[in-house]
């Protein structure tokens, strides 16, 4: 694991399970880049706590491992303390229909459409994503913010 930079600057992130953000992969592969604005920032709004899903899970695993080079032992190690201060929701039968009703109803490609209707089955309010379009309302209870930009980011407590 001396290879793998660390996913965390600080000791600060808590298990915190109630909460209205769902996380898209992108945020958490941030963690692991050597941009060191946007890895700060993905910290500060993960260790807030929200919510991701097993799909999530999936996605970071294959590019760690495909792109990044990490072991699986490597994968689960930088995955615990994600998992840890976010509740992980699962795919099912219902987030595959979902999913299907969001790719043709939005256009979106069909695994972003499962990742919003995953938020959406979860109950949250805020999905964070690189990937998709900022300040865009899914089925008028979900927005989507980018927390890169000034526009996407959280409040002020969160950073």
């Amino acid at each position: 694991m001396a290879d793998c930079p660390p996913i965390s600057s600080s000791t600060g992130w808590t298990p915190i399970r109630e909460t209205e953000s769902f996380f898209d992969t992108n945020i958490l592969l941030y963690l692991l880049s050597g941009e060191n604005d946007k890895a700060d920032r993905a910290e500060a709004v993960l260790a807030q706590g929200g919510t991701i899903s097993v799909q999530v899970l999936n996605e970071f695993a294959a590019v760690a491992a495909r792109k990044l080079g990490f072991s699986y032992p490597e994968i689960r190690e930088v995955l615990e303390p994600i998992r840890a201060v976010c509740a992980v929701v699962p795919l099912t039968l219902e987030t595959h229909d979902l999913g299907l009703h969001l790719a043709e109803r939005y256009r979106f490609s069909l695994y972003d459409a499962l990742i919003v209707a995953a938020a959406l089955l979860a109950g949250c309010g805020t999905l964070y994503s690189e990937d998709l379009q900022n300040g865009q309302t899914i089925d008028g209870r979900l927005v989507i913010r980018n927390p890169f930009t000034a526009r996407g980011a959280a409040p002020e407590n969160a950073v």
